[in-house]
């Protein structure tokens, strides 16, 4: 797997629960450098922008307990494929194995698992373990009220949690969590866990339709198979930038890299809707573009950086990009910027 994402969805819950809560959005939204348009992208956003938001969220509202607090304002999850696949499974447990098997739709941070023991039964590990513990805290508090809210709507209102185990050191208050949760909550746990009755297992879904749930399962396979041909795409752009300097950037160099032939290569990047060229002549505009603008490197050594041979080479690519030439660009871009 290439970069970890989340989908859209999240961001778009996010975004709700504060303006539920009655939250300074905008200033929030700011200080974590989210931009209003990419509320409304269908776009996956990269896990490792989780780290600004809940940084965002505590220093701008003072609490602490931001995670768990803006969780208890988390709109019920509807209108995604997950929810589709539960509802027409037969029962409660089989609509959880399918949701299971498809979470990465949600979120590359989720890998849960169901586990059913003589002595207890439990979904475990719902959370990657984040490198940060602030996010890694905030996060699994936030969406396990999310989880809970989708489990009981599901289920009618009967669904109940009997304990939950947290695998971060530090926390809310027993009584907090009790009274967000409705159970109690231990810290400092090794894996995260949500315990439950097995017997809800069998809570039938009163909307089951075997025919729809042969169409909702085909519809997230498709997306999976979506986020893998993204994936790709995002592995060879990381191929082409550690390339690029050495003049070796071709589509049978970054297909050795990604231990593929170069025709399988081709032909996944054609199911992606592009091409190993379009995203080579994209990676080398960004760049360009990004040098010209905040650096103050010479032409000559941003073509070399941007991995073009001749000097008139890479001006014809940047006319063709901008309609400019790189010098007018730097000029445009170098008034802006001291405006």
């Amino acid at each position: 797997m290439g970069q970890l994402t989340d989908a859209s969805v999240i961001l778009r819950l996010g975004y709700q629960a504060m303006r539920r809560a009655g939250l300074p959005t905008e200033e929030i939204l700011a200080k974590a450098g989210v931009a209003q348009s990419q509320m409304q992208a269908n776009a996956r956003t990269p896990l490792s922008a989780q780290h600004a938001f809940w940084s965002a969220l505590v220093q701008v509202t003072g609490d602490e307990d931001a995670g768990l607090h803006l969780g208890e304002h988390l709109p019920l999850y509807r209108g995604q494929v997950i929810e589709h696949l539960f509802m027409s499974s037969a029962n409660f447990g089989e609509g959880l194995q399918r949701a299971l098997a498809y979470q990465r739709l949600i979120s590359d941070a989720l890998s849960a698992e169901l586990v059913i023991t003589e002595a207890h039964c439990y979904i475990t590990n719902g959370m990657q373990e984040f490198v940060d513990p602030m996010v890694n805290r905030h996060y699994s508090e936030c969406i396990f009220s999310g989880v809970l809210r989708f489990f009981k709507f599901v289920t009618e209102g009967r669904f109940a949690p009997t304990f939950i185990d947290f695998n971060f050191e530090e926390g809310a208050s027993e009584e907090e969590y009790l009274r967000v949760y409705g159970c109690p909550v231990s810290l400092g746990q090794n894996e995260t866990r949500l315990y439950f009755d097995p017997a809800i297992l069998d809570f039938p879904m009163w909307q089951a339709e075997p025919e729809l749930l042969q169409l909702h399962e085909q519809l997230a396979l498709e997306k999976l198979q979506e986020l893998a041909r993204y994936d790709l795409v995002g592995e060879v752009r990381r191929a082409v930038g550690s390339t690029l300097e050495s003049g070796e950037t071709t589509l049978e160099t970054v297909a050795a890299q990604l231990n593929i032939t170069p025709r399988r290569l081709r032909t996944q990047l054609s199911e992606a809707n592009t091409s190993f060229q379009q995203i080579l002549s994209d990676y080398r505009c960004r760049l360009a573009k990004k040098l010209l603008a905040s650096t103050s490197e010479s032409i000559e050594r941003i073509v070399y950086l941007t991995g073009f041979s001749e000097p008139s080479t890479f001006y014809r690519a940047f006319k063709r990009w901008t309609d400019e030439t790189p010098v007018e660009y730097r000029k445009r871009k170098q008034l802006m910027n001291n405006n």
